[in-house]
């Protein structure tokens, strides 16, 4: 009793803080995250009891935001009552400020949608226990912060052991997800990719080498990009697993065509985002409703009116221009989004090293920049790292007579919108805290 006594007086504290950090007009920050905790430590433990349907969690380096946000909004769209922390809030404080301001103590909801940083998952398990995590993949990210790809998998896997009942939906395309398996578990993954635009499967961002369980080196027969694809062990005979929802995509220049095939019958999908890595943010998505009841109409009827997170393939509008702008953190996430630049566009690239970008920014000479050489406009580097980055791209040969430094991010996306013609495109290539600070304008 005294327990929820405190869960109310959480509840009414960090509300009263969101109120004064609103009257104050101050950005929205973990704080009445904080008091939450502070005052009830099992906050999300009395959160839980006000999802009806099912608590579900959205973890892996990339995709996480896009993905999530996705599963909401299909939710939604069907009229079902959603707390979703759409802003990236995916640490703990975060979370719990997300619950705290949607819970009132007489309304429940259907499903909750929660984004989860990796290293943030085993944490948030220690209070709520989730009744379904997707995970979307692993690479190489924040050196800084999550060392090595085998540690950052030792961490997700302790999150599952501590639930026992827990859905998995796994990637089978990754074999580090694919190997997450506890028994009651949903693959999704490609069988063939078609590329139908103007950019094409021409990456050539190093991938990494991963082993089989017995040792060996894992082979591929199709592989898509990073380590994604169809793997398997010549000696032990280990490979990809099977496809509960099978799919193959059609890349094109603004949208995707995902044809999947699950029990045996075949759903098509059409989606207004680009690049193979949105192709696996949408089937996972389409996985996960699938797997909660939702029917294809459903479905696609949400996707027609999705909107991208900011930020995520997103579009705006800047000083008159229309604006491309696609976050970048880790050498295949940006490699990835660097084919699907268009060449003719005016293109700004922000790369901090605060804390949450992780200070380690070795992962810019990882990145595939090499698809930038053939640029036709201005490139203007900026951030506190904009030297790294305009060195990073003379080595990517990309001619330095187009390449202008101006450390200060605003004042390179006031110089580039209002020195370009209206009719020419601009595409900005933020890092975390980049993306924050333009998103401000």
């Amino acid at each position: 009793m005294i327990k929820k006594l405190r869960f109310y007086l959480a509840l009414i504290l960090s509300k009263a803080s969101f109120l004064c950090l609103k009257f104050l007009r101050r950005p929205a920050t973990s704080y009445p995250g904080y008091i939450a905790l502070k005052v009830c430590p099992d906050f999300m433990v009395f959160s839980k009891d006000y999802i009806k349907n099912g608590f579900i969690n959205v973890t892996g380096t990339n995709g996480k935001t896009t993905t999530s946000g996705l599963i909401a909004h299909i939710f939604e769209n069907s009229n079902q009552g959603v707390i979703h922390n759409l802003k990236g809030a995916n640490m703990l404080t975060g979370i719990v400020n997300v619950f705290a301001s949607f819970i009132t103590p007489f309304k429940k909801f259907e499903y909750a949608v929660v984004e989860t940083d990796e290293a943030f998952l085993t944490k948030v398990y220690d209070y709520v226990k989730g009744d379904c995590l997707v995970v979307t993949n692993l690479f190489r990210d924040q050196l800084d912060r999550y060392g090595e790809l085998d540690y950052t998998a030792k961490i997700i896997q302790e999150a599952i052991r501590k639930n026992v009942d827990l859905k998995l939906i796994l990637n089978a395309d990754d074999p580090i997800v694919a190997s997450f398996d506890n028994g009651n578990t949903v693959y999704y993954g490609f069988e063939d990719v078609e590329y139908l635009c103007r950019f094409k499967d021409c990456s050539n961002a190093p991938s990494e080498t991963f082993n089989c369980p017995c040792g060996e080196p894992l082979k591929y027969e199709k592989r898509f990009y990073a380590q994604q694809g169809h793997y398997y062990c010549p000696v032990c005979g280990y490979k990809r697993p099977e496809c509960n929802y099978s799919a193959t995509v059609k890349i094109f220049d603004e949208n995707l065509s995902i044809s999947v095939k699950h029990h045996g019958i075949t759903s098509q999908f059409e989606v207004g985002l680009v690049g193979l890595y949105n192709a696996y943010n949408a089937l996972a998505a389409i996985a996960t409703a699938f797997e909660n009841g939702f029917s294809q109409q459903e479905i696609q009827a949400a996707l027609n009116n999705y909107h991208s997170v900011f930020g995520r393939t997103e579009t705006r509008l800047i000083n008159g221009h229309k604006v491309i702008i696609q976050l970048i953190k880790n050498p295949a996430g940006a490699s990835e989004v660097l084919k699907t630049v268009d060449l003719n566009s005016n293109i700004v690239i922000a790369i901090n090293d605060n804390y949450a970008d992780g200070r380690d920014v070795s992962w810019l000479w990882d990145s595939d920049f090499e698809q930038l050489r053939d640029i036709n406009k201005k490139i203007f580097v900026s951030g506190s790292r904009a030297y790294d980055m305009a060195v990073r791209l003379k080595y990517a040969n990309v001619p330095v007579e187009k390449i202008i430094v101006e450390p200060n991010i605003k004042k390179a996306v006031k110089i580039l919108t209002s020195t370009t013609p209206k009719d020419e495109k601009i595409t900005i290539l933020p890092s975390y805290t980049a993306l924050l600070k333009i998103s401000k304008y």
